[in-house]
């Protein structure tokens, strides 16, 4: 595997491949950046083709995730397209180091190496250094705690809140799971660049789940900024640059913590850019391409600014949607279902997107944008259902 710290930035105008369950957020960094993007995702959606240079749809589905031959498969076939200078990845390697390993070895790593991300990922192994670093963590235990009540189950090298649930909770057969004790407080992320030794803080924020049966933590959205107390952010931002010079990060990663009060707990760490893309976009590029330099140990000198709030949720469907009608999005819609796709009740349906002045009304108007979108959809769908009902024979 070619090793970061001897590879060079990319120039403006090099194409990168890029792999995440939905590519959207990061193709549009890397096109803000100048790169050319290629992007394999789980969605293939019509904004994602917006920004790419070249997309392949990955075989297998959100639901198994990244499969070694279908990945494979599609990363050569856009590498065919232009030679790419590396490869940058978002979620959903966190349990397949051994496959972000094969990647690494065909192209350049902008990212964390393979062994950083099971450090990271492993609970036993977070838990134990987050004891040295004296930061607050939830206990955790490998086997079922007799007052489950207090405790929750989790799939090891999980990313998302998807994959939490209440201790005693249906798992699939053969799943790594772990259980670890709740902790109170609401849920803050520190966004942050690391260089493998040290850290330079991009921003806060706070995030909300949106539940569904089954999956009480389902990520709903993010908001910055978190409006945190100078003195707690000192804390959650010293608790990154700690984290960040014990595990070797690099690029952009964020940290997930619950607060209260003045009191925080940290509860993940995630090794790669994840959702808050949304929520840290700039119009110049800055954010990725300091990721990029990051990667190969040149921190940005000054710090990234993002001026005012912003906030990014996702609408899920309310009910079955057997073929998707086209619909006239508005330019604050994104990862947009395309026409005549066949959804379930609770699958995502876009991103939604605002920015404001301050923070409350940022999520406010997410919140209003959301209930549009929906009950637009709602009411194109019962006013085909009444069609439907008039010409049945």
């Amino acid at each position: 595997m070619p090793s970061v710290s001897r590879v060079k930035s990319p120039e403006t105008g090099a194409t990168i491949l890029i792999v995440a369950p939905s590519g959207r957020a990061l193709a549009a960094a890397a096109r803000r950046a100048g790169y050319r993007p290629l992007v394999a995702d789980f969605f293939d959606d019509a904004d994602t083709r917006g920004f790419c240079a070249a997309n392949r749809l990955i075989e297998g589905g959100l639901e198994a995730g990244y499969e070694g031959e279908s990945l494979i498969g599609a990363l050569e076939e856009l590498a065919k397209e232009a030679p790419p200078c590396g490869f940058v990845y978002g979620a959903g390697f966190e349990d397949r180091a051994g496959l972000l390993e094969v990647v690494a070895q065909r192209w350049t790593l902008f990212g964390n190496a393979p062994e950083v991300v099971c450090g990271v990922k492993d609970p036993v192994r977070l838990a134990e250094l987050c004891a040295i670093l004296n930061i607050p963590h939830p206990k955790i235990s490998a086997r079922m705690p007799r007052d489950r009540q207090h405790w929750l189950v989790k799939s090891a090298g999980g990313s998302g809140g998807n994959h939490v649930a209440p201790a005693g909770a249906l798992r699939a057969a053969g799943e790594k799971i772990y259980f670890q004790r709740i902790a109170t407080g609401e849920p803050v992320s520190i966004l942050f660049l690391g260089d493998g030794a040290k850290a330079r803080i991009v921003g806060s924020s706070r995030q909300w789940a949106a539940p569904a049966p089954g999956e009480p933590f389902r990520f709903g959205g993010s908001l910055r900024p978190a409006g945190l107390s100078p003195g707690l952010e000192s804390r959650l931002r010293r608790a990154a640059e700690v984290v960040t010079a014990a595990c070797g990060l690099r690029g952009l990663n964020s940290i997930d913590f619950l607060v209260e009060g003045n009191e925080y707990t940290l509860i993940e760490v995630n090794p790669r850019p994840g959702a808050t893309l949304d929520i840290f976009e700039d119009r110049g590029g800055s954010l990725f391409r300091a990721h990029m330099d990051s990667c190969v140990g040149r921190l940005p000198r000054r710090p990234l600014e993002f001026a005012g709030a912003a906030a990014a949720g996702i609408a899920y469907a309310r009910r079955e949607i057997p073929s998707m009608p086209a619909i006239d999005w508005p330019t604050w819609a994104a990862d947009r279902q395309k026409a005549r796709s066949a959804l379930r009740p609770y699958d995502p349906l876009c991103t939604i997107k605002a920015r404001a002045a301050r923070p409350r009304p940022a999520r406010a108007l997410v919140d209003a944008r959301t209930k549009l979108i929906l009950d637009r959809l709602e009411h194109i769908q019962n006013k085909d259902d009444t069609l439907g009902k008039e010409t049945a024979p």
